[in-house]
């Protein structure tokens, strides 16, 4: 049974009635990797891994929302939006509260949830669940936003519900996804375009650490300040300098006596992942798998070394992979400090990879690798 079959017969069981059943799909980022919040660009792609929700009108001011994920019910009280002491519901809320803030007013509904994306793995979970409930309420209120419309609104309350300032790509990612391609996305003026990706006989590997990234959430925001920290003394002298973005190699390098050490290795990851995104896009253009795979360890060490971002776990599987010639390339994906890293791997020796690897990591780190295997997938839709 699929998800979406799974989500709609628990609803018409709980709720004796057929609800209407919508999804959104997490996300893999191929590079570029903490450049959206700097107004950078990114390079991701929608996966086959969702958000999966059923959902129907309530009779009351009261909705049940069910997780069948964690086998959790709630009871939400319309008249009066606050944060839940559970994590999952604050996901809907937010959204809730969004369209509130927009004048709207969503009427109470009840619905069921689950997802494949696996959690804490860096594939935007909760991206996708922000958006599958942003786009299944505009859809059942017929609001008429556009899918820019709700990405801005997914990321507003993750911001001001959830606490983490998060850039754009996420809920953009989960919304506009096209199978069988990536996005090159401009953070900033929010410009897109579609490439085909073409890996040929190789395959997106995710590698999974097994390592939740708790320091995510407080880390990233200390990142934040600290890019924002380096652009305010470069815009000293450059007053047309707003964000990382804006700033060039010579302007850095210009004022690198004037930044602290730690602001200034920020900020050179960040301009380098920018370079690097644009030289993904041109390997892609002329089939260079191989470029494209030495891009992807040249970002991984800048976010191991410069941004600082990663872990002991996060890099023993890049390491373990790096001499293997049918891995074109890797590195963490996501927020950091645990999650998965990304490997284009051959697609006939992706088992033996596992297997050969798999023991190495258990006896380094105690815990068993997990990998998954994906392919790109389309963005947010109603499920008929």
């Amino acid at each position: 049974m699929s998800l979406a079959e799974k989500v709609r017969q628990i609803y018409q069981q709980q709720f004796a009635e057929t609800p209407r059943v919508f999804s959104a799909p997490g996300r893999v980022n191929i590079i570029g990797e903490h450049t959206d919040y700097n107004g950078g660009l990114v390079l991701p792609a929608a996966i086959d891994k969702a958000a999966y929700l059923a959902i129907g009108p309530a009779n009351s001011g009261r909705g049940r929302w069910i997780s069948a994920d964690f086998s959790d019910e709630v009871e939400i009280d319309f008249s009066r939006i606050t944060k839940h002491p559970g994590r999952w519901p604050n996901y809907l809320l937010g959204i809730i509260d969004q369209f509130r803030k927009d004048g709207r007013d969503p009427r109470a509904f009840n619905a069921v949830l689950a997802a494949d994306v696996p959690i804490g793995a860096g594939l935007s979970s909760s991206a996708a669940i922000e958006t599958v409930t942003a786009y299944a309420i505009n859809e059942l209120e017929q609001y008429n936003y556009s899918k820019l419309d709700l990405a801005l609104l997914a990321q507003r309350a993750e911001h001001e519900y959830i606490g983490l300032k998060v850039g754009i790509m996420d809920m953009f990612a989960s919304l506009h996804g096209k199978q069988g391609h990536v996005m090159r996305l401009d953070c900033r003026s929010l410009d897109y375009y579609y490439a085909p990706l073409d890996l040929a006989n190789y395959k997106i590997v995710l590698l999974d650490t097994g390592v939740k990234h708790e320091l995510a959430s407080s880390e990233y925001n200390v990142r934040r300040q600290q890019c924002e920290e380096g652009v305010g003394i470069i815009r000293k002298d450059h007053p047309e300098v707003k964000q990382l973005r804006d700033v060039t190699t010579d302007m850095l390098e210009t004022h690198k006596g004037m930044l602290d050490p730690l602001i200034y290795k920020r900020c050179y990851y960040v301009v380098e992942e920018n370079k690097r995104v644009d030289k993904a896009c041109e390997a892609l253009r002329q089939g260079s798998l191989d470029k494209l795979g030495l891009l992807l360890y040249e970002s991984h060490a800048g976010l191991q070394y410069d941004y600082e971002v990663s872990c002991r776990e996060l890099d023993l599987l890049v390491k373990l992979v790096k001499d293997e010639t049918f891995v074109l390339g890797a590195r963490m994906m996501g927020g950091g400090f645990g999650g998965c890293t990304i490997n284009i791997v051959h697609k006939d020796s992706i088992e033996a990879l596992v297997e050969k690897i798999g023991p190495v990591y258990k006896e380094n780190t105690g815990t068993e690798l997990h990998h998954y295997e994906v392919v790109t997938g389309d963005g947010a839709r109603e499920i008929s």
